[in-house]
């Protein structure tokens, strides 16, 4: 059953942080109450629009495929809804100081959340992938005692990770700023 929406937003062909760029311009124009949909090709978008509408108290109302175009459906919060802004996580580390950790051989634990079309292009040696939209069913696999460098293409959805592990009980967890779209150290790819 197609949701009615009040506006649309066409993200096709857009990576992230894209889809959520547009789509956070377009609620902002959006009456309270109404419904947005937002088409996207990028199968990151699935959880990246699902952790922005959480994070700031929209509400998330489905996701249908057509195709290769994945259709988002959100309604924007009411004004006496709890509306809350665009939080970042506080712990971050540039590329640069990730990479002299890699070189000085320390002991950490690198998780790239991109997808792994993304992360089988190009990536660091030894990070491990879970994709956000993995990453609650899959944390039992990362160490909750090990420092752990979140990483994407941008650093948005390692804001969201390294945000979703900490309220999850992770201590040691640093979003690596601005991620893989300007990773100048080593890389290993399945090409």
């Amino acid at each position: 059953m197609k949701i009615l929406s009040d506006k649309i937003v066409d993200a096709k062909g857009l990576t992230c942080p894209m889809p959520v760029v547009k789509t956070k311009k377009a609620m902002d124009e959006l009456e309270p109450g109404k419904v947005l949909e937002i088409q996207a090709t990028d199968k990151g978008s699935v959880a990246d629009i699902q952790a922005w509408a959480k994070s700031t108290g929209h509400q998330y109302l489905g996701t249908e495929v057509e195709g290769d175009v994945l259709i988002h459906y959100l309604r924007k919060a009411n004004a006496d809804e709890d509306v809350k802004s665009d939080s970042k996580f506080p712990n971050v580390v540039s590329n640069e100081e990730l990479e002299k950790r890699i070189e000085r051989n320390e002991k950490i634990t690198i998780l790239d959340v991109r997808e792994q079309e993304e992360y089988a292009i190009a990536r660091i040696p030894g990070a491990k992938n879970i994709p956000l939209g993995e990453l609650n069913s899959r944390m039992e696999e990362l160490n909750r005692e090990e420092e752990i460098y979140v990483i994407c293409r941008t650093g948005n959805r390692s804001d969201r990770a390294s945000q979703l592990l900490a309220e999850n009980g992770f201590q040691h967890v640093k979003n690596v700023i601005p991620g893989m779209s300007e990773w100048k150290g080593t890389i290993e790819t399945d090409k």
